[in-house]
């Protein structure tokens, strides 16, 4: 599967941003998928993750202001973003993984990854 995001920019504190991942090649029914971001010098970390069935994940740091969702019928997944913050700043990848059985935030659980889309909070 190939992934491709869409969606970032430069948004004031306390805006709003969706990001989008269109998948390519196979279905995202087939996958876990995840958003995941990073900043230069810092590992990667899990943002949110959903499951086929739908069921959720998110860190701690973005519950309540994230929402992850999925769209079969377009092959997409998006992350929509409110009440950013500056320490949102980061490149942010979309992610599938093969091997899970259940929802992960950790990033070596995934197999396929997009090249990133930045988000600049300030």
């Amino acid at each position: 599967v190939q992934l491709v995001e869409s969606g970032g920019g430069s948004v004031q504190p306390g805006g709003s941003l969706i990001l989008s991942c269109v998948a390519s090649g196979d279905t995202i029914g087939r996958y876990c998928m995840g958003w995941f971001r990073q900043i230069p010098d810092k590992e990667r970390e899990g943002v949110a993750g959903i499951e086929s069935d739908g069921s959720t994940s998110y860190a701690d740091s973005v519950k309540g202001r994230f929402t992850i969702s999925q769209d079969n019928a377009k092959n997409t997944i998006d992350l929509t973003m409110n009440s950013l913050k500056p320490d949102d700043t980061a490149m942010y990848f979309c992610a599938a993984s093969s091997r899970l059985t259940g929802l992960s935030l950790t990033p070596g659980t995934y197999n396929y990854w997009g090249q990133g889309t930045q988000v600049t909070v300030s």
